[in-house]
């Protein structure tokens, strides 16, 4: 019931777009950063109606490049939930899920590893979902959720 109450704040206060809109031009890096941290907010309050269970938040591996945004239970199943926001505009030809490249999809799939080692979460179902944001000026936030959109890549494929 919380979940559905914030997430209805939270999507009320997308209606314009997760981009900010100011009259200042802050350097891209900041507009980037900015727009993932709205998205991955976003994110959060969009599962949590949808059902998921979250456990973790922005979980890193010392070693280990780039970090999985969220990890949750959807049911009985584990999700380590990769998360795209992009700012569209006309000249954008590709999406947010282009983004989880074979790099990308190893380097989480290391990560997962390495949280159910540390947890001890040896018989969980587990799967990789992506959860893919394309924002566009002055409209609502376009959501795609990939259940399963890749599946654990075994160790000594480095």
């Amino acid at each position: 019931m919380l979940a559905r109450l914030i997430f209805s704040f939270v999507n009320f206060a997308a209606r314009n777009g997760l981009v900010e809109s100011s009259s200042e031009s802050p350097s891209a890096e900041a507009q980037a950063r900015t727009t993932g941290v709205r998205g991955e907010t976003f994110a959060y309050w969009y599962l949590r109606r949808h059902g998921y269970t979250l456990v973790a938040r922005n979980y890193t591996v010392p070693g280990i490049k780039g970090e999985i945004d969220l990890i949750g239970y959807d049911g009985r199943a584990l999700a380590f939930v990769e998360v795209k926001t992009r700012s569209t505009t006309a000249q954008t030809q590709s999406t947010p899920e282009d983004a989880v490249n074979a790099d990308k999809r190893r380097n989480l799939a290391r990560m997962a590893r390495q949280f159910l080692r540390s947890r001890r979460i040896d018989s969980a179902s587990c799967r990789f979902d992506v959860l893919a944001i394309e924002s566009h000026a002055g409209k609502k936030p376009v959501v795609r959720l990939h259940k399963s959109a890749f599946g654990m890549i075994p160790e000594s494929s480095r």
